[in-house]
């Protein structure tokens, strides 16, 4: 990809504004060009004694109008080339969070979200400065370079071409201090993207910070950090304080020379008082452009260094996608089917899953049980297609899973994973994420069915409480309850709890699995659980276990083979009676 190509779309649908602001440079520039001439004329004219005080009245009025010209149009270009930067900059930063959006959890498994911060934020900035102020600069550049040096021509060759002698070597300074600037400014990014990822991890996990006693250590953490991007902006900083003033040397260098050279043609009569101080200000003219270079090539090398970021996360292609989908697919009944299915998360990693079948018809509840590590999440990610399972080993409704449009198998299959992330939104509003139009009394009657209603309802401010970040103000057993009842208010034909119910008590956990069979009948469940008392309803049990189905089966049968279920299951009838609670045979 090259550099330009993730811009160009945005400047072609806002071509009328640019062409409007550039439009209105042009006349600015127009209209300070013709300001020197007037002074010349005024100037001139009280030279010679040819002016009387109603012409320089009337000279007046005319650089005050030309001024007044100049601050209107100054107002529009500002409206139209730096307001349309700042829309290029939100279709952008739009489009980047839908790209990322679209990718799989692999990308999010190897990239920091400091990173991603720092690409929404600072990359975002220095390419909207680019395509604002940076254009501007380059169009100023092009117009009041010709149009100055036209008009000192026309003043005096011999003394425009000597007070032009010192700015060729702008050239070479630029060339050399440019590229310096283009390396800086990516290493202060990086920088600035290892910062935000450290803080925002520190933050993220103050309570651990706090439980542990580490706030020095990680108060040192951050203070490297922090000191690394200092040291990198402080050698961004040394290169532009040799450019900067670099470049008002060679500037100064030419303003001198038109001192002494244009001040003797003065005097000698070559030129006229008035000629002279125009040509001072159409130098003074000149001028700018010669530093909007060095800004502009900094805001190149910055805006240029950022694109290049963006670009390599543009060009991550998702690695789940709807390219080989049957979109005349609109519905997910509940039929799963999982055949011959081996699986592993790389060539060089072992194998999670070796050659395991099996059929859950639509309408039935399925349990998996197995040790910790088995795979049981891994069956359940790949079942919903967070990560990519190998082509026709899962079939849904005897569709090769591949072949559902992601919309409808996201839609129709609902998982309660075990890491429960709530937003920083009320209640109410979490409950209701996968349909916002839900009426509050069906949010209430999810929250009922999930054994969390009274307890919300007797928080200060009920089902309007809001959560604290991630549901940092919720307890775990909370946080899970109100996850289910937002998988539930979706009445989704697949619901899948991945170990959803482990942070409850197990007399909550009867409640809610009563009620949960109750309100989803003839509709596709799948419970991963430890506890035996969360799956002894369901239709179907498979137990997991070195790579393979170890055992299948409904409760009863897998109890009366007195295999890995059944030792599962003594164990935790002991553990209840020690407990004082009981497990139902």
């Amino acid at each position: 990809m090259r550099t330009f190509d993730t811009i160009l779309p945005y400047l072609k649908k806002s071509y009328a504004q640019i062409a409007g602001g550039i439009v209105m440079l042009i006349l600015v520039d127009v209209v300070q060009l013709i300001t020197p001439k007037v002074m010349q004329y005024a100037i001139d004219s009280i030279q010679d004694r040819s002016i009387g005080e109603r012409g320089l009245a009337y000279i007046a009025l005319i650089i005050i109008g030309l001024s007044l010209a100049v601050m209107i149009l100054r107002y529009f270009w500002r409206i139209l080339i730096i307001g349309n930067s700042h829309r290029i900059e939100q279709g952008l930063r739009q489009d980047f969070y839908n790209h990322l959006l679209r990718l799989s959890q692999n990308f999010f498994n190897k990239s920091k979200t400091g990173d991603l911060m720092a690409y929404a934020t600072n990359d975002l900035n220095a390419v909207r400065m680019l395509f604002g102020m940076g254009l501007i600069a380059a169009m100023d550049i092009v117009l009041m370079t010709i149009a100055s040096f036209s008009f000192m021509v026309s003043i005096d060759l011999r003394l425009t071409l000597l007070a032009v002698i010192p700015l060729p070597i702008l050239s070479i300074t630029i060339g050399y201090f440019g590229k310096k600037l283009h390396k800086r400014f990516a290493l202060v990014q990086a920088s600035f993207a290892a910062m935000s990822g450290k803080i925002q991890e520190s933050i993220s996990g103050i309570r651990i910070v706090k439980a542990f006693g580490q706030e020095q250590s990680e108060l040192k953490k951050i203070d490297e950090v922090s000191l690394e991007f200092v040291n990198q902006n402080i050698s961004m900083a040394k290169i532009q304080g040799l450019f900067h003033p670099f470049q008002g040397f060679i500037i100064a260098c030419s303003m001198i020379i038109t001192l002494y050279f244009g001040g003797r043609a003065a005097i000698r009569g070559d030129i006229t008082i008035g000629g002279f101080i125009a040509f001072f200000q159409y130098l003074g003219m000149l001028v700018w452009p010669m530093i909007a270079i060095g800004w502009i090539v900094d805001m190149y090398q910055r805006g240029t260094a950022s694109l290049k970021r963006l670009n390599e996360i543009f060009s991550v292609v998702p690695e789940i996608d709807d390219s080989q989908a049957n979109h005349s697919i609109t519905k997910v009944e509940g039929k799963i089917e999982v055949r011959d299915f081996s699986f592993r998360y790389g060539e060089d990693l072992p194998y999670v899953f070796k050659d395991i079948s099996f059929t859950l018809d639509a309408g039935k509840t399925l349990a998996i049980v197995g040790p910790t590590g088995c795979g049981k999440t891994s069956l359940i990610e790949l079942l919903v297609r967070i990560y990519d399972p190998p082509k026709n080993t899962m079939f849904i409704d005897d569709y090769e899973l591949h072949r559902l449009p992601l919309a409808v198998l996201r839609r129709d299959m609902v998982l309660v994973p075990q890491d429960i992330f709530l937003f920083s939104d009320t209640i109410a509003n979490n409950i209701r994420l996968g349909n916002p139009d839900k009426p509050l009394e069906a949010v209430y009657e999810a929250a009922r069915i999930a054994s969390v209603y009274t307890e919300i309802s007797d928080f200060d401010h009920g089902f309007e409480t809001m959560v604290g970040e991630r549901g940092i103000t919720l307890s775990g057993g909370q946080k899970q309850r109100v996850a289910i009842a937002r998988a539930l208010l979706t009445d989704p034909q697949v619901l899948i709890l991945d170990d959803a119910l482990s942070a409850v008590d197990t007399k909550t956990e009867r409640q809610i699995l009563e009620r949960l069979i109750e309100a989803r009948q003839g509709k596709t469940t799948i419970i991963i659980a430890h506890r035996i008392s969360s799956i002894q309803h369901a239709d179907k049990i498979i137990v997991l276990a070195d790579t393979v189905i170890k055992e299948r089966g409904s409760h009863s049968s897998l109890l009366r083979s007195g295999g890995i279920y059944h030792d599962l299951y003594e164990k935790q009838r002991i553990r209840a009676k020690l407990e004082d609670e009981e497990v139902d045979r």
